[in-house]
C-alpha cells in the first residue's frame, strides 16, 4: 500500500480508501456485522486505512456496521462520514442543513460509530444556498476546537461546482470528494486545479463508475430491483457499458485487470490523494488493495508519478 498527505490536515491516507454505501443496503444486498467486519479486517491487513460512510447510508446503519467493525482498534483507521441527510427508505432522503439538526446527526453519527471523534467531516451534495450558510460552519468550527471533529471536508454534488470548492479554505475544509472516473473526467477541467492551488486532499469517491468500469458487464446488462444502478437511465448504461468496452480494448494494457486500471488510471492525477470504491466481498477488498502497486503512464498527466 502507498500513502499521500490529505492535503494541508496532516493525515497520512492510503491511497485506496474504503467506501461503504453498500452496507447501507441499497447496492443489492444487505451485510451483517460479520461480514462487514470480514471486509474491514481485509482492508487492515492489507494497508487500507480510509473509510468513508455517511449518516444517511441507511440510517446510519453503514456508520453502526463500521462502528461495530473498528471497535477496540479506532486510532488505527481514519474515519471519514458526512452530514445534511436523513434516510427513510430505499433512495427516499430528506435534507437538513440547519446547524441544530447539523449538530444532532454528528452526535448520532459518533454514537452509531463508536467513537468520541470523526476524522473527516464533510458537507454531503447540498446546494450553494445552504452551504453559504455562516452559522452551519460556525458551529461546525466550534465542534472542531471541541475535539469531535478532526477536520472539514466537502464533497461536492456536482463535478463542476466551483463555489464550494474556492470556498473550501474559507470555511475550514481540508479536503473535496468528488465523483472522479475514466468516464467522468469532468473535475479535470476546474475543481482539480482549485484543489491543488488551496492545497486540498482530494477524495475521488465512485472511481469504479458505480462498477461500470469493474468489466463484469456488458452492454444491456440488468440489476435487481434494490440495487441503486436499476434507477439508472438504460440508454446511459448502455452507452457506459459500450464505451468501458472500447476503453478495455484501446487502453488497458494487456493482462490486467480492467477494475484495478481504473483505479490506478485515478490515482495517476497529481491532484487526486485517494480512491474510495465500495466493495461487497472481501476479495473485492483484495483486488482493489492491489491497484495501488499498478503504476500507470498517462499521456495526458506524464508528471504524475507514484507520491
Amino acid at each position: 500500500m502507498k500513502y499521500r498527505k490529505l492535503g494541508t490536515s496532516g493525515l497520512q491516507v492510503s491511497v485506496i480508501g474504503i467506501g461503504t454505501w453498500q452496507f447501507g443496503g441499497e447496492w443489492g444486498k444487505a451485510f451483517t456485522e460479520q461480514e462487514a467486519a470480514a471486509i474491514l479486517d481485509s482492508a487492515q491487513a492489507h494497508g487500507i486505512n480510509l473509510i468513508d460512510t455517511a449518516e444517511c447510508y441507511g440510517d446510519h446503519l453503514s456508520e453502526r456496521l463500521v462502528g461495530a467493525s473498528i471497535a477496540g482498534q479506532r486510532d488505527k483507521w481514519i474515519v471519514a462520514t458526512k452530514f445534511g441527510h436523513h434516510f427513510h427508505r430505499h433512495m427516499d432522503r430528506t435534507q437538513h442543513w440547519r446547524p441544530e439538526e447539523v449538530q444532532s446527526q454528528l452526535e448520532g453519527s459518533l454514537k452509531a460509530l463508536r467513537t468520541d471523534y470523526i476524522d473527516l467531516y464533510q458537507f454531503h451534495s447540498g446546494t450553494d444556498e445552504v452551504f453559504d450558510n455562516d452559522a452551519l460552519w460556525t458551529m461546525l468550527d466550534k465542534q472542531v476546537q471541541a475535539g469531535k471533529i478532526r477536520h472539514l471536508g466537502i464533497s461536492i454534488g456536482s463535478n463542476a461546482n466551483l463555489h464550494q470548492t474556492e470556498a473550501a479554505t474559507r470555511v475550514g475544509a481540508r479536503a473535496i470528494q468528488v465523483v472522479y472516473n475514466r468516464l467522468d473526467r469532468k473535475p479535470e477541467e476546474r475543481v482539480f486545479p482549485a484543489c491543488e492551488r488551496q492545497e486540498l486532499g482530494v477524495l475521488a469517491r465512485v472511481p469504479l463508475a458505480s462498477g461500470y468500469l469493474s468489466g463484469k458487464y456488458q452492454p444491456g446488462a440488468s440489476f435487481a430491483a434494490d440495487d441503486v444502478r436499476a434507477a439508472h437511465n438504460e440508454a446511459d448504461v448502455r452507452r457506459k457499458l459500450e464505451e468501458v468496452q472500447r476503453i478495455q480494448r484501446d487502453e488497458v494494457p494487456a493482462g490486467t485487470e480492467m477494475a484495478k486500471w481504473a483505479l490506478a488510471w485515478c490515482l495517476q492525477h497529481p491532484a487526486v490523494t485517494c480512491v474510495i470504491p465500495g466493495c461487497k466481498s472481501v476479495q473485492q477488498v483484495e483486488d482493489n488493495a492491489a491497484a495501488a502497486e499498478l503504476e500507470l503512464v498517462r499521456p495526458d498527466h506524464p508528471q504524475a508519478v507514484a507520491r
